[in-house]
């Protein structure tokens, strides 16, 4: 479990589309760094201490994770990534964007890195007027005052104008979501996904427990003697699973994420059964699904055959070895099939067969950038 810590950050623009390139770092921030809160009005300042276009100013306090010499690291190639280039000069520039740590809890840092809270942040009218907006009764852990009161006694004389421009808050997938579901084919990645994403958002995660299934490697030797034992046993553990921890809401996580979600239970029968065990099979799945949870989202992660055969080979679970695309093109029509009838079901579905995110954090990004646009 990851510990959440409570940041306020400043952000500043005068080049280009201002508004979009503060829109533009809050959804950067709410990926990369953490749940955005609370966001400032839009703030026009004078540009200070140097001739440039006028600033559009804001604050914001953000939740994270990071430690804060590791959020510094993320801001800077959030700068990075937004177009800023920085001037091996002391001197105030014109950017694209600016983004600075004001405040970190009541952190006190002096370090040639970092200096929390911000060294210039009380002779700052663009930095205190959007913060105290947000957050007046905030302690400044060094004069132990509050926003209110340091925003009073702040003697820059600098024109500051607060508009009326709007920008969007990025919603948090805590917030948007209760429970999540993440499917998709063998070998789709979708364990990896949900323990990555659990650990991120500090979600409690369901794991189908297929490794203590007895009938699993037998099914693979003998599917037709072992399929039906193999998908009633299937289905009462994850009925029980599901239906014990979906009920214990726990008040130390935002949300539940599970890497299945029990309708495959539907979708693999179908392929391994004959006519007569799947309609008998269908009868007992339809009353246990009655009384189950569905998710706000379902998640289906697409992997092109190609890439599910290797990804089965690279994980080398024995019994999983002899799985043939033909196999695998089944499954896949089937969860096309219910994604096409279950309507009612909030539904996205991702192309990953291009994606490692494990291995290249952009490609993560993007997931979640979906999942939080969708």
């Amino acid at each position: 479990m990851k510990i959440l810590r409570t940041t306020y950050l400043s952000l500043g623009t005068n080049l280009g589309d201002k508004l979009q390139n503060l829109q533009g770092a809050l959804d950067e921030i709410s990926i990369v760094i953490g749940a955005i809160t609370h966001v400032s009005a839009v703030y026009k300042t004078n540009s200070w201490g140097f001739e440039a276009p006028d600033f559009f100013n804001i604050a914001i306090r953000v939740e994270t994770a990071w430690t804060p010499e590791l959020l510094l690291e993320k801001i800077e190639k959030i700068e990075k990534n937004l177009g800023r280039t920085k001037l091996n000069s002391d001197q105030y520039e014109s950017r694209l964007i600016d983004i600075d740590i004001l405040l970190f809890d009541d952190d006190i840092i002096f370090s040639p890195q970092l200096l929390i809270p911000h060294s210039r942040m009380l002779e700052r009218l663009f930095v205190l007027a959007p913060l105290n907006e947000i957050a007046p009764k905030l302690i400044h852990p060094i004069t132990k005052t509050t926003i209110e009161k340091c925003l009073a006694d702040c003697k820059d004389k600098n024109e500051i104008t607060k508009t009326d421009l709007v920008l969007k808050r990025p919603i948090p997938i805590s917030e948007k979501y209760s429970y999540i579901a993440i499917e998709g084919n063998i070998g789709a990645g979708k364990t990896t996904l949900t323990n990555m994403m659990a650990a991120d958002f500090n979600a409690k995660k369901v794991l189908e427990r297929f490794a203590d299934n007895p009938f699993l490697p037998k099914f693979y030797e003998d599917k037709e003697r072992y399929a039906f034992p193999l998908e009633m046993s299937f289905l009462a553990d994850r009925y029980q699973q599901l239906s014990d921890d979906l009920a214990q809401y726990d008040l130390f996580k935002n949300f539940i994420i599970s890497d299945y979600y029990v309708f495959k239970s539907v979708i693999f029968s179908k392929v391994t059964l004959n006519e007569d065990e799947f309609k008998l099979y269908r009868k007992v799945f339809d009353m246990m699904y009655k009384e189950m949870l569905k998710p706000d989202l379902y998640v289906f992660l697409y992997q092109s055959p190609e890439r599910l055969l290797e990804n089965i080979k690279k994980r080398g679970r024995d019994y999983e070895q002899n799985i043939s695309a033909e196999y695998l093109k089944q499954i896949h029509d089937g969860y096309m099939d219910f994604i096409k009838s279950k309507t009612e079901i909030n539904t996205l579905i991702i192309d990953v067969s291009d994606y490692d995110f494990v291995k290249h954090p952009e490609d993560y990004k993007k997931i979640i950038a979906a999942i939080q646009a969708h």
